[in-house]
This record gives C-alpha cells, sequence and structure tokens, in this order.
C-alpha cells in the first residue's frame, strides 16, 4: 500500500477538465481502475514523494507526539479513527495536509486509524506495535501514553548516543584535520632537511616514510569511518518506518550493534504481544501481530514460526520455546500450562530485554570512548615520532656546522 499521485481528466459541459487526485492503493493498476469507475482518464500517475523539509517534520519526535496526543484527546467522545480524521480535516497547514494525506486516503477507503497510522509512515515498528496492540484489545487510548513514552525514551537514547559520537567526532576531526594540513608542510620539510651522514640517511628515510604511512593510514581510517556514520545515519533516517534495507543489514552485523536492535526488537515485540494477551485478543493473531511489531528480521521470523508450530498443534510453551530467545528465557515459556501466565512471562521477558539493550547502550558509548582514545593516542605518538624525525635532521645540520667550524 503506498500513496498515488494521478492526473485525471473528466468530460464537463465546459469541455475536458484536468485535475491532480491522490490515492492510497497496492499498485497502479488499482488507481487506474478505481479513475475509471469514476468516469474519468488517468493522464499521468507517480507515487507520492515528500521534500525534504516534509520529511524531517514528519519524523520529528514532535510531531508524531503532538499528532498522537491530538487522537487521544479527541477519542474520549469518539472513536479512534474519526479523531484521526477530524485532526486531519481541521488542518490548514499546506505542509502538514501534504504529510497527513496518505492517512487520509486510507481513512476514506474505510481502513482502520493503524492502517492510516502506518500509511503516514513516520513512526518506528515499536510505536506501531504498542498502537496496534492497544487497538486489538479495544484500548487505543489507553496505549498512546505508552506509544508516546517508549518515542521519548528512544529518543533520550539517540540523543544520548549522538551526543557522546558528536563530541568523538569532534576530538577526532581536530586530529585530523591538523595531519592533513600540516602533513604535506611537515614531510616536505622532512625531505628538505635530510642528514648528510649515509648511514643516518638510510635511518632517516626508513623514517619518514613509516610516519607517512602512519598519517595516510590514520586519515584514510578517520575519513572511512566518517562516511560510514553519516552514512548510515542518513540512511535510518530517510528508510524510517521500512521494513528491512542494505544499510539495516549492515549494521546488524556488527556484533553489539546487532545484539543491541535485537533486544530492543524482543523488548518491544514482546511487550506488545502480552498488552493483546492481555485484551484477550486470539493467541494466533498475536503472534502474527507481534511478528509485525519489529524491523528485525531475526525477531520477525521468531514470532513467525511460533505462529506455524502452534497451527501444526504444538503447545504454546514449547511453540514459543525457540532460538533466538536465551536458555533461561526459554526455560521459562517452555513451563507454561496456563495461558493466563503467558502475559506475564512476556512482560517479564521484555522487561529483562529492555535491561539487557540498556547494558549494550551503555557498553557501545564506552566502546566509542575507548576506540578514539586508541585513535587519538596514535595520533599524539605519531606527532611525537614526527618530532624524533626532526632532532635527526637537525642533530645533523648541527653536526655539520659544527665540523665546518672547527
Amino acid at each position: 500500500m503506498q500513496q498515488w499521485v494521478a492526473e485525471v481528466a473528466y468530460d464537463s459541459a465546459s469541455g475536458p477538465k484536468r485535475v491532480t487526485e491522490s490515492y492510497y492503493m497496492p499498485a497502479v493498476e488499482d488507481v487506474r481502475a478505481a479513475i475509471a469507475k469514476k468516469g474519468g482518464y488517468p493522464l499521468s500517475i507517480r507515487p507520492h514523494e515528500r521534500s525534504p523539509l516534509e520529511r524531517l517534520l514528519a519524523r520529528s519526535t514532535w510531531w508524531q507526539v503532538q499528532l498522537l496526543r491530538g487522537v487521544q484527546f479527541r477519542s474520549t467522545s469518539t472513536s479512534p479513527g474519526v479523531a484521526l480524521w477530524r485532526i486531519i480535516q481541521a488542518e490548514t497547514n499546506p505542509m502538514r495536509q501534504n504529510i497527513l494525506a496518505p492517512a487520509r486516503e486510507a481513512l476514506a477507503r474505510g481502513l482502520g486509524a493503524i492502517d492510516a497510522l502506518k500509511a503516514l509512515r513516520i513512526f518506528d515498528h515499536g510505536t506501531i506495535a504498542i498502537l496496534a496492540a492497544s487497538e486489538r484489545a479495544n484500548k487505543l487510548q489507553d496505549g498512546i501514553p505508552h506509544a508516546i513514552h517508549s518515542i521519548t525514551q528512544k529518543k533520550k537514547n539517540a540523543r544520548a548516543i549522538m551526543g557522546t559520537m558528536t563530541w568523538l567526532i569532534f576530538d577526532v576531526f581536530s586530529i585530523v584535520s591538523s595531519l592533513y594540513a600540516g602533513k604535506p608542510m611537515i614531510l616536505g620539510w622532512f625531505r628538505d632537511n635530510p642528514p648528510t651522514n649515509p648511514e643516518e640517511l638510510e635511518k632517516y628515510t626508513r623514517v619518514v616514510n613509516n610516519l607517512e604511512l602512519t598519517w595516510d593510514v590514520l586519515i584514510g581510517t578517520a575519513f572511512a569511518m566518517g562516511g560510514f556514520i553519516a552514512w548510515t545515519i542518513f540512511s535510518f533516517w530517510i528508510n524510517r518506518g521500512k521494513t528491512d534495507w542494505p544499510t539495516a543489514k549492515i549494521v546488524r552485523k556488527i556484533p553489539l550493534i546487532g545484539g543491541y536492535l535485537r533486544d530492543l526488537g524482543f523488548s518491544d515485540s514482546m511487550m506488545a504481544a502480552a498488552r493483546m494477551l492481555r485484551g484477550l485478543v486470539p493467541i494466533g493473531d498475536t503472534l502474527k501481530q507481534s511478528s509485525e511489531a519489529t524491523s528485525v528480521p531475526e525477531v520477525s521470523d521468531y514470532w513467525m514460526k511460533a505462529a506455524t508450530e502452534l497451527e501444526r498443534g504444538v503447545m504454546l510453551g514449547a511453540a514459543l520455546d525457540c532460538e533466538p530467545l536465551t536458555r533461561s528465557e526459554r526455560l521459562e515459556l517452555a513451563s507454561l500450562s496456563d495461558l493466563s501466565q503467558v502475559a506475564t512471562v512476556l512482560e517479564s521477558i521484555a522487561e529483562m530485554r529492555a535491561a539487557a539493550a540498556k547494558t549494550k547502550h551503555t557498553l557501545i558509548v564506552w566502546i566509542a570512548f575507548g576506540l578514539t582514545g586508541v585513535y587519538l593516542a596514535l595520533a599524539f605518538g605519531s606527532a611525537i615520532y614526527g618530532l624524533t624525525v626532526m632532532n635527526m635532521s637537525l642533530d645533523s645540520m648541527m653536526g655539520g656546522l659544527t665540523e665546518g667550524v672547527i
């Protein structure tokens, strides 16, 4: 499902009339069929694209929280779908109207509030999972505060990481810019003032070459890491709301970061599953809905595998007892004998996974500090090493002057 923008021609008493319309449908063929049903003639159909400014506003935490609070406030006297529709109809800002257009089209086609929020593609899978679980339990209004808390908490975590990375990047940038700017001048001076002694000259040349190689490696590593970090941040921002993409696959292969994302995925999806079970949502629907609550394929596959095993007649505890859960988590699930205990166990696992993710988050920050410290030590060490080379050249020059005086 996605939004399409179509230019359509209609017959009128005054002649052909061209209008621009938007549709929220699976494919272009569906759009053509809808236009033909209305008696129009499609001139062009293209996917809806937001401007960079619209993307920035739509993906901001402030915008997401304000939208959810508006739905929560209006849901006290009407359904969430109607509440969202009224928010869209009351919006007068053209930019926000364009952002909300996919949700308007979804609601106009008779879809629910969650489908409309998904159509916006501004919320992450964890937030959508909380909202969807609350809606399935007929408690969407109660679930919105939890979704807002999840959004703000993730924003705090992201802000902490970004603050740390900004400080470290500033330190590395200061050193790298100094090396990059001073390298030609310093190495040029070294090569213009070599020792005159043949034995010292050979050693001097080897040392200068090693110094140049060290600086090249440090500068190249800094540029490569800086480019990778910048591309990763941009890719995650621009692809927010998608299930999977190449950059995410690369990031998940990094051991500690992959485990951190997996813990977050299990925490969000298991908390959503527990909420649905407490709302008396059927277990089969709960498992399938939980698989959509995360963007980590490994976690999604776990829920789908459990759903498949359950359909085969396997007991719920045995169906949930599979990898990639830890041994303690699997033992806790395998011992289930009452369906009423499932929600409690899932909430317990979700809390443990959230704690594990917090620990990994702290460890990532400290490792980043450590690696930056190693890099800075190498940079300062190479600078000190450069001073020894300068001393070799100066000693040779002073020796030559002394011999000339004698």
